[in-house]
């Protein structure tokens, strides 16, 4: 069978975008790499940096004319959005073209001790955790600045606490996606998490991710929002570190629905997903429910907030 490879380069805040996109028309999955990491100290803090190289593969077929004119239809409604490149295309002969992407993937550093990696591989550095997750997928993959700036405000709250005699944290991942956030916190330290999404398919993503990280019932999923967690449907309705990876408008309404119950007193939110001229709102929404901004980081036009619920 012959393939026609579809590919862009973005900016990593497309990334996404971009790749949810294209897979519409690609059932075997979407790559996502970055092309390039810039270290930031001594200390091999780093980030990715530079485009994103989003890649697909179509069947050639008696459809693929059709195909790519679809395709085509959904990149131009996407780039009115905001502006995206033209795509590039390629014939490829019959080959395991899953094999021949997987020796190009480049792993990510994420904050200090974090490292995102393809599942067959291995950290290529010793110190960092790895993280691993099939860049295959869509969506999660740890390419968009509102992951990575989740993972490092996780990993400040972690590397804080175990310099404190408190007990081990409870986390709840609300829209968890990958589970790519849950399965962080976990190897930083936390006893257990709960990811919980409105789309089944993120749940089974998620528990597929943590298959491959050796994470078991320690993770706890299932389908859901903060009504279905403030009801009582699963092992706990409250933890000590609350993350929502989604959108500024979403993350408003479900301060509404009661998002700031879930968290314990004394204990933390880590809230993304948020374009920086949406930030104050965020955070007015945060202090009307009595939460406390203690960090707010930006990379790019998106901001991430951490905020704590007083112990009284």
């Amino acid at each position: 069978m012959n393939w026609l490879e579809v590919s862009l380069l973005v900016d990593g805040e497309l990334a996404e975008a971009v790749a949810d996109v294209l897979a519409r028309f690609a059932p075997n999955g979407v790559v996502t790499e970055s092309t390039g990491v810039k270290f930031l100290d001594e200390e091999n803090e780093g980030v990715a940096v530079g485009p994103v190289s989003v890649r697909a593969y179509l069947e050639m077929n008696d459809q693929i004319e059709e195909t790519r004119q679809k395709l085509e239809e959904s990149l131009f409604y996407l780039g009115m959005i905001q502006p995206l490149p033209a795509p590039t295309y390629k014939q490829i002969a019959d080959q395991n073209w899953m094999e021949a992407w997987k020796a190009s993937y480049k792993p990510i550093p994420i904050g200090k001790r974090l490292m995102i990696v393809p599942a067959w591989m291995d950290s290529p550095e010793p110190k960092r955790i790895p993280i691993k997750i099939d860049p295959g997928m869509a969506f999660g993959t740890g390419t968009h600045p509102t992951t990575q700036l989740c993972l490092e405000l996780i990993e400040s709250f972690f590397v804080e606490r175990s310099t404190l005699n408190v007990q081990r944290s409870t986390v709840i991942d609300v829209g968890c996606g990958s589970g790519i956030l849950s399965i962080a916190a976990l190897k930083l330290g936390a006893a257990s998490a709960l990811g919980v999404d409105i789309d089944i398919e993120s749940v089974v993503n998620s528990r597929e991710n943590a298959d491959k990280n050796g994470i078991g019932a320690e993770l706890i999923l299932g389908q859901g929002s903060v009504a279905e967690v403030k009801a009582g449907q699963f092992a706990y309705a409250s933890a000590l570190l609350v993350v929502a990876n989604i959108l500024a408008p979403i993350i408003i309404r479900l301060f509404d629905a009661g998002l700031a119950d879930l968290v314990d007193a004394g204990g933390e939110i880590i809230l993304s997903g948020i374009l920086a001229e949406q930030a104050e709102k965020v955070i007015e929404a945060a202090s009307a429910k009595g939460l406390v901004l203690t960090d707010k980081r930006q990379m790019k036009d998106w901001v991430a907030l951490r905020c704590k619920k007083p112990d009284f």
